[in-house]
């Protein structure tokens, strides 16, 4: 059982959020006297106290054993996320909502190191995979349940967060004991690697371009003539599928591609934005909006690989810490910097927006291979010259 406990885990950072954004409409309505930015930061604001209670996560890690550590982050993630039903006010709502990103922080740095502490080479990289698959299994389950909850009332769909006693069970049951990592103190402090931070660079870029997927499509769908919120919802969900079948078949991929998986990530999310803008019709969307998930799906379990391979074990929690704050970071940032850049360019359009992120991403695959030309060429002319 300690699979399905490990990657139990993750699913509870994917609910953190969006799991009740069926309901947000009915919630605007309910605190009708509310600004139209504190409605829209009851989806927001568990991101903005992710990031610091992420930090305080590794901090943790050696003065606690990890299993500790998640049983107080999923405490606190039921407590926050079923307590905001009985909110009196849209204030004691929000301070809920940041409690639930406390706990989430506290868990999701330890979804990925546990996988690190437990397994090695292929199994590793099998559940890697599998961690972002059903991550996204999860993702889809919540919103479709918190769905069916926000059509009795809009306080009840703040009930799907009882699916964290589930992870909460299985943690304290099957979940080993570890010792707190011991830190010899008269050992110089290890620093983390520079390579960490354009890892984390990169994953924020990444989230940054698959986020625009979910806050732009309907919108996209509306300006193009190609259908409602129904179609919308259709077309969503393919991003999702996408990444699950990507993530399943994880260590495939990675046999296959090899040395060039990310690039091929890369390529494949940048071929999905192409899709999109050029499509005539909605199922070649819905094949745009797949390729943006397959990307997506093969992108953060390689990162999160990559990372962790030589980071020792004083420094692992810290080091996902860095690259999960930073896929917050591009979650918060990308309508922000979309918009931005389509006002500067006076472009409106989400065409022109999926438009920048195809050409980014494309460009960067590009700059990936002539740096590898240029670096390899160097490293040959300096043997030859020895």
């Amino acid at each position: 059982m300690l699979k399905p406990t490990i990657i139990s885990i993750a699913m509870a950072t994917v609910m953190a959020a969006a799991a009740i954004s069926p309901a947000l409409g009915l919630i605007a309505q309910h605190f009708s006297e509310a600004d139209e930015i504190w409605i829209k930061l009851v989806l927001t604001a568990p991101s903005l106290t992710v990031i610091p209670f992420s930090f305080l996560s590794s901090y943790l890690t050696k003065k606690l054993p990890k299993k500790v550590i998640v049983l107080i982050g999923i405490s606190i993630y039921i407590i926050a996320g079923v307590g905001a039903q009985f909110s009196p006010s849209i204030e004691v709502l929000l301070v809920l909502r940041f409690l639930l990103g406390a706990g989430v922080g506290l868990v999701m740095p330890l979804a990925l190191t546990l996988i690190s502490d437990h397994y090695d080479g292929k199994e590793r990289a099998k559940m890697f995979g599998y961690n972002t698959a059903f991550s996204n299994v999860g993702g889809i389950v919540t919103i479709l349940l918190a769905g069916y909850l926000a059509s009795l009332s809009w306080n009840a769909a703040f009930n799907v967060y009882w699916l964290g006693l589930v992870i909460f069970v299985l943690v304290l049951f099957y979940l080993p004991t570890n010792e707190p990592i011991k830190v010899d103190k008269h050992k110089r402090r290890e620093k983390v690697p520079f390579y960490v931070y354009g890892y984390a660079l990169a994953a924020c870029g990444v989230m940054l371009a698959y986020t625009a997927i979910g806050t732009n499509m309907a919108l996209f769908l509306e300006q193009n003539n190609f259908g409602s919120s129904q179609t919308a919802g259709l077309v969503l969900a393919f991003s999702t599928v996408g990444g699950l079948m990507t993530s399943l078949y994880f260590v495939h991929l990675q046999f296959l591609f090899k040395d060039h998986l990310i690039a091929a990530g890369l390529l494949v999310m940048g071929l999905g934005f192409v899709i999109i803008i050029f499509s005539p019709i909605v199922w070649l969307i819905l094949v745009g909006v797949c390729f943006v998930g397959f990307g997506q799906g093969i992108l953060f379990p390689v990162i999160n690989m990559k990372v962790l391979a030589e980071a020792s074990p004083t420094i692992s929690d810290k080091v996902v810490s860095i690259v999960s704050s930073m896929i917050y970071v591009g979650q918060f940032i990308s309508p922000i910097l979309l918009d931005g850049i389509g006002k500067i360019m006076s472009m409106g359009t989400v065409r022109f927006q999926y438009g920048v992120l195809a050409t980014a991403l494309i460009i960067s695959v590009v700059s990936m291979y002539v740096y590898r030309f240029f670096f390899t060429r160097k490293n040959e002319s300096v043997s030859s010259s020895a």
